[in-house]
């Protein structure tokens, strides 16, 4: 038998009840676990109170705090669908999400009122709960529907194989589809990442990416509840503020994505606000070796490289702190009870799970374990896509090396034939990284007439004379790229489109218009 996430947490606040499990720093509020636990319960029945019952939604439209910590715990004890909202999409993207998800109930915020706001009048029957002052006409009030509940244990009977929650896909391609898991697999996430983290209840972690998003709820903040530790919560990111928390609040432990580890080791003073640091988790992208070292040397931390799908709960393969430089390029070796295969890609429908490729040879990656979804809410057919064969088909190319060590090379959507010849984005996003003067990039296929499709860079620069001259020159004469690879156009442009968990949204790169090689 397999615990809930609820019988997780009430596990912990047994053993810790007077150990503080959160700290909202906008709010400037702390909770001992006992205490946690108090706010957990009022919330559970006050929701049952409104009509949430066990395989109701109830969506959280924040960003990071302590109500959505508290209402993840609190559907966890009724039996209730927990489903968290990107705080970033607009009223169209939040009103596709609602109508899918039909939640009975949606915890809003201010920053976010405006929004919410203009898709209200489309969904009478759902209660809208507020959780700051100056609450809407239409809103409740999310602190007097927990203030006129009660702290007693709410009555549920809710098992492991029951649904834990809905979340979303952040969408590169295009329209989210929402990810079912059970309590069943997050008990099993959890226990992955406690185990590669090291996580224990003496851990002071920083969270700093959006807790809608898997990687922070299910590799950082759930593990950390189930060892005993502290959480330590930031509203939104920044740099300064983060290591000004590390430093005032002890921090041991957190994770971000390249782009936030970067920042940070670029402030002034860095390295001294973070001697408390111990590990690092990343994601999204790995990490190329000259900001493996610049973060390393800086901050003195241990970095460990998480690379997943929010299918998959999110953690596929781990690169441990001792691999980043000898196996730098890798997503790292399979996470525990889990099993990677890169097979033959098929043009007609699923890959066969069984047309494994030889080591070095590029494929889909397709994985099967203990923390895979159940599928689709409401996809049926793209559920069975999903999971042919019982392997989950990532639609991302790689391949394997004589080691076992996983290499990432792009999405299938995203691989480029110009001219017959199969150019993966990855490796020339790689070489250009390399270039001083590019502090980002990502790279595509056009179309084009001659060759079918060529080669685009859209290029973030640190340094406003760099020119398109200079990059094809440095591309020209780089022996690791092959010159039919290097891009036949350049695009500079002030940041590129990222989603919630850092990946570059290369979708709506092509939907830009604007011309070629311009500032």
């Amino acid at each position: 038998m397999y615990v809930t996430l609820g019988e997780i947490f009430d596990q912990t606040v047994t053993k810790y009840p007077a150990k503080e499990a959160l700290v909202d720093l906008r709010r400037n509020r702390r909770w001992t676990y006992q205490e946690w636990q108090a706010d957990v319960h009022r919330l559970a029945n006050a929701l049952n109170a409104a009509g949430v019952g066990k395989g109701d939604r109830v969506s959280t439209f924040l960003f990071n705090n302590h109500e959505l910590a508290t209402t993840l715990f609190a559907c966890a004890k009724i039996g209730a669908i927990f489903n968290p909202i990107n705080f970033r999409l607009k009223s169209e993207e939040v009103s596709f999400i609602l109508k899918d998800a039909e939640p009975k109930v949606v915890i809003f915020e201010n920053q976010l009122k405006n929004t919410i706001s203009e898709i209200q009048p489309e969904f009478p029957a759902v209660q809208f709960w507020f959780i700051d002052e100056a609450k809407p006409d239409f809103a409740k009030s999310y602190q007097e529907e927990v203030a006129r509940s009660h702290t007693a244990p709410p009555e549920a009977e809710v098992d492991e194989t029951d649904t834990y929650a809905i979340m979303y896909t952040s969408g590169t391609t295009g329209r989210p589809k929402g990810v079912i898991h059970r309590h069943r697999d997050m008990a099993e996430q959890s226990l992955i990442c406690i185990n590669v983290m090291k996580y224990n209840n003496s851990d002071v972690g920083l969270v700093t990416a959006p807790m809608f998003h898997c990687a922070e709820l299910h590799c950082c903040v759930i593990p950390r509840v189930h060892a005993g530790a502290s959480s330590v919560i930031m509203h939104q990111f920044d740099p300064v503020v983060a290591l000004d928390t590390i430093e005032k609040e002890k921090v041991t432990v957190m994770f971000a994505v390249p782009t936030m580890w970067s920042m940070m080791a670029e402030q002034q003073g860095a390295g001294s606000k973070a001697q408390t640091l111990q590990r690092g988790l990343y994601g999204a992208a790995p990490m190329a070796p000259v900001l493996v070292k610049k973060v390393k040397d800086i901050l003195n931390v241990d970095l460990i490289q998480a690379y997943g799908q929010t299918e998959m709960g999110p953690a596929i393969t781990f690169l441990l702190e001792d691999e980043q430089l000898t196996k730098a390029g890798s997503a790292g070796r399979a996470a525990y009870n889990h099993e990677i295969r890169v097979v033959r890609p098929s043009e007609d429908g699923p890959s066969e799970p069984d047309d494994i490729l030889k080591p070095g040879e590029v494929g889909e990656i397709i994985v099967k374990g203990p923390c895979m979804m159940e599928g689709y809410f409401n996809r049926p057919e793209a559920s069975d896509k999903a999971l042919y064969k019982s392997w989950y088909h990532s639609s991302d190319l790689g391949y394997m090396d004589e080691d076992g060590y996983l290499y990432v090379a792009d999405r299938v959507d995203d691989m480029i034939i110009s001219g017959g010849e199969n150019i993966y984005p990855r490796e020339v996003e790689d070489i250009l990284h390399e270039h001083e003067a590019v502090k980002d990039v990502a790279v595509l296929g056009v179309p084009d007439e001659k060759w079918g499709e060529s080669v685009i860079a859209f290029i973030v620069s640190g340094d406003p004379s760099l020119t398109e001259e200079e990059l094809e020159e440095f591309c020209r004469n780089n022996d690791k790229l092959a010159r039919y690879k290097r891009p036949r156009s350049y695009r500079f442009v002030d940041e590129l489109p990222r989603n919630a968990s850092g990946k570059i949204q290369k979708f709506l790169l092509r939907e830009q218009k604007t011309e070629t090689g311009s500032r």
